[in-house]
C-alpha cells in the first residue's frame, strides 16, 4: 500500500491494507499511482443545504450539513464534479468500475460529468428507502430514492467486472434488479459518531460484492465515517479513504479499528 501514492503526501492512518488521507480529494488524488484502484465508490456533495428545513428523529431540522455542500452556481457545481471525476479516472484501472451516488440536487450533472470524462454508464441503480424523512412542506412527493450511477472508462478495451452469479444467489436464484429497497442507516452502525450523510453498511456491501473479488483496492474520496472502509475490511478488501473534515477522519478511524476482517 506504501508504493501507490506520492512522498509528498501522508496518510493520517496506515495499517497494511487500510489508508486514510486528510485533506483536499482533488490534490491527493493526484498524487495517488495511476491505475491503482479496482474499484471507487463516491458519495460527493449533494449540495443540498439550502436553508431548508427536513425531519430527523421526529423533529424539524436544518438540511444544512456544512460549508463543504453549498455552492454559488451550477457552473460551480459541474466544474467540482468534472474534476474530481477526472482525478478519479486517472487512478481507475483499466477494468475498474465507479459508483456514484446522489439525488436530484447533483445526479444529473454527475451523469454529464463521467460522460464529458470519458466513462460509460452500466446501470442507474435506484435506492428506495423504506423509511425516507416525511415531507414536512407537503408541497411535493416524499422524497424517497436516491441514484447510484456505476461506470466504467469508455475504451472497447475496458471489460468491467460484474460477480453476476454473486448477486442472481443473493436475490433468490432470480436476476438482480436495479432498484434495490432497504431501510436508512441503522442507529448500530452511528455507535462511534454521527455523519450527517453516512450510508447503510449493507448498500455498500452489495456494491463491492458485485464489481470486486478479494484483495482489491477500494478507494473512497469523500469518505466520510468510511462505511465504505469498513464493508471492504469485512469482505477483504484493501481500501483508502480521503476526507477533508477531521472529525469525520477519526470517526473512520475508530470504525476502522473496531471491525474485524472475515
Amino acid at each position: 500500500m506504501e508504493k501507490i501514492f506520492s512522498s509528498t503526501i501522508t496518510p493520517v492512518y496506515i495499517r497494511k491494507n487500510e489508508l486514510l488521507f486528510q485533506g483536499d480529494c482533488l490534490n491527493i488524488l493526484s498524487k495517488l499511482k495511476k491505475e491503482c484502484a479496482d474499484v471507487i465508490f463516491a458519495d460527493p456533495p449533494y449540495f443540498l443545504s439550502n436553508d431548508g428545513i427536513s425531519c430527523r428523529g421526529g423533529k424539524m431540522v436544518s438540511v444544512n450539513k456544512g460549508n463543504w455542500d453549498k455552492v454559488s452556481s451550477f457552473q460551480e457545481k459541474h466544474e467540482f464534479n468534472r474534476k474530481w471525476i477526472r482525478r478519479c479516472r486517472r487512478v481507475l484501472k483499466p477494468d475498474g468500475s465507479i459508483w456514484i451516488s446522489g439525488t436530484l440536487h447533483n445526479i444529473y450533472s454527475i451523469g454529464m460529468a463521467l460522460e464529458q470524462e470519458g466513462f460509460k454508464i452500466i446501470n442507474n441503480i435506484t435506492w428506495q428507502k423504506t423509511n425516507p424523512p416525511p415531507n414536512l412542506a407537503c408541497r411535493c412527493f416524499t422524497h424517497s430514492t436516491e441514484t447510484i450511477l456505476w461506470a466504467q472508462k469508455n475504451d472497447k478495451k475496458a471489460h468491467h467486472l460484474f460477480n453476476y452469479e454473486l448477486m442472481k444467489a443473493e436475490n433468490g436464484g432470480k436476476q438482480m434488479k436495479d432498484v434495490w429497497t432497504g431501510s436508512l442507516t441503522k442507529p448500530s452502525e452511528k455507535t462511534f459518531g454521527h455523519h450527517p450523510t453516512q450510508k447503510p453498511l449493507y448498500l455498500l456491501e452489495r456494491i463491492i460484492k458485485a464489481s470486486s473479488k478479494e484483495g482489491d483496492l477500494i478507494l473512497d474520496p469523500f469518505c466520510g465515517s468510511s462505511t465504505t472502509g469498513v464493508a471492504a475490511k469485512l469482505l477483504n478488501r484493501k481500501y483508502i479513504g480521503i476526507d477533508n473534515n477531521e472529525e469525520f477522519i477519526q470517526l473512520s478511524i475508530r470504525r476502522l479499528e473496531e471491525t474485524k476482517s472475515k
